[in-house]
């Protein structure tokens, strides 16, 4: 939704010295500058701002009176649409060494090449902390254009210090990954906040001992993923060949149209383990939906042409591994429901529909990750989830446990067996032959328990 953002008009605050943090995951990649922090008085002149521009880059600054005073440029681009990144920016002109005053960390690590670096004068003020100005989280507040798409989590304000990330991250002992710390910060100073987003029916809580009261304008949507178990999507990268739409956080696709055939894939590749998630075809055209070993090549190719691809089609037609079209099961049409169960432990490939296990539980047999030849014809060494439009367009909407198909909520959803994510279906009821029903959820902390 346009002007989709959460803000505060702020009281009279430090303005040369404070700390903004945020967790952030990318969704959409548009070409269009999205803003993740603006403070400003209703337009561009004066705003202190933080976005990525049209170029992807990360950029910084504070422009007061028509005069940017102080400005930052990363040199290098952020695409990642599969994985959260971790946001500080501290404004700290009180500070005696220049090229300190304004700082950028990304996960854990300060940006030292930027293409531009131009730090403001000692004791500079920014809009950030001015009375009467409008601190807006995830949009400017002024122009519909720019707000940023994709998910936030733990965003944090800390008026009057200048921190270093470690106040809001750490790096795991184990992976040497930078992860969350999820507690507020203690002392925030008169303008600082913590909004968390986990309360799902008040997402503007900000969970500081200020408490302060924000607003909430156009509709915010709750969401599993998060800092400490990344949930996997579809890949907008991966758009090759008549190109679609992604939205809802790449959980909805709506294809480009055209006569030939092409299929989209998740943005986590599998390689052990078993795995679950549900797709609902939202158009009644000829399509698929099933696993494949690579991305989508710049040419017309369907999931069952791919070197190790398997499917089931909306006629209730199955292919696996590019072998010949059998019959499988039901056909499936607008609005149902299909389950698709990897087993990468015993190399079988099964689907539902409406919660029924296709074909009396009987498995497709698949190759394997042991057995692929790679890089075979572009293979990749994983199988992705992947979803195919025939002739004519299509719309799918996947739910890989965050609880939605589309924006509509699952009513009574089902865990999985460990208890993570929210389906349609329980991933562990059904017949399967040679398989157990501990199928689970795609998503970061599965992944590290099962081996995927």
């Amino acid at each position: 939704m346009a002007d989709t953002r959460i803000y505060r008009t702020q009281t009279a605050g430090n303005t040369t010295t404070w700390t903004f943090s945020a967790w952030i995951k990318r969704c959409g990649i548009t070409g269009v500058a999205q803003q993740i922090f603006n403070a400003n008085t209703g337009s561009s002149n004066p705003e202190n701002t933080c976005y990525f521009d049209t170029a992807e880059k990360l950029n910084w600054y504070n422009y007061i009176g028509g005069v940017t005073l102080g400005h930052l440029q990363t040199t290098r681009v952020f695409r990642d649409v599969g994985a959260w990144m971790h946001i500080v920016c501290v404004w700290d002109t009180e500070n005696a060494t220049a090229g300190d005053r304004m700082k950028i960390w990304i996960n854990g690590v300060r940006e030292t090449v930027l293409t531009i670096d131009a730090n403001p004068a000692e004791d500079q003020v920014g809009q950030v902390n001015t009375s009467g100005s409008v601190m807006n989280i995830g949009a400017n507040g002024y122009n519909t254009n720019y707000d940023f798409d994709g998910c936030m989590s733990h965003v944090q304000f800390v008026d009057g210090l200048a921190l270093a990330p470690t106040e809001f991250g750490e790096v795991d002992s184990t992976s040497g990954i930078w992860k969350i710390k999820t507690a507020c910060y203690g002392t925030p100073g008169n303008n600082g906040f913590c909004l968390k987003m986990e309360d799902s029916s008040n997402m503007d809580l900000d969970s500081s001992s200020n408490a302060l009261s924000f607003t909430t304008a156009g509709t915010l949507t709750a969401t599993y993923d998060n800092p400490s178990n990344n949930f996997c999507t579809m890949n907008p990268l991966a758009n090759y060949y008549a190109g679609g739409t992604f939205s809802e956080g790449n959980n909805k696709y709506v294809s480009g149209g055209g006569g030939s055939s092409s299929y989209i894939i998740s943005t986590m590749g599998l390689t052990a383990g078993k795995w679950y998630c549900e797709v609902k075809p939202k158009t009644s055209a000829a399509m698929t939906v099933g696993i494949v070993d690579k991305e989508q090549p710049d040419s017309s190719e369907t999931i069952a042409q791919t070197n190790y691809g398997s499917e089931y089609q909306s006629d209730g037609e199955a292919v696996t591994d590019g072998g010949s079209t059998v019959s499988y099961g039901d056909s499936y049409t607008t609005d149902d429901i299909i389950g698709i169960y990897l087993d990468l432990d015993n190399n079988k490939l099964y689907f539902g529909k409406n919660g029924t296990v296709q074909a009396s539980g009987t498995g497709r047999t698949i190759t394997g990750i042991s057995a692929m030849t790679s890089p075979q014809g572009g293979s990749q060494g994983c199988y992705f989830i992947a979803g195919c439009k025939a002739n004519g367009g299509s719309t799918w909407e996947f739910n890989f446990g965050n609880g939605y198909f589309g924006t509509t909520a699952i009513g009574s959803p089902e865990e999985d067996a460990g208890g993570i994510g929210a389906f349609k279906y329980d991933p562990s009821s059904g017949t399967f032959d040679g398989s157990s029903k501990d199928f689970r959820a795609i998503c970061t902390k599965n992944i590290k328990a099962y081996g995927g």
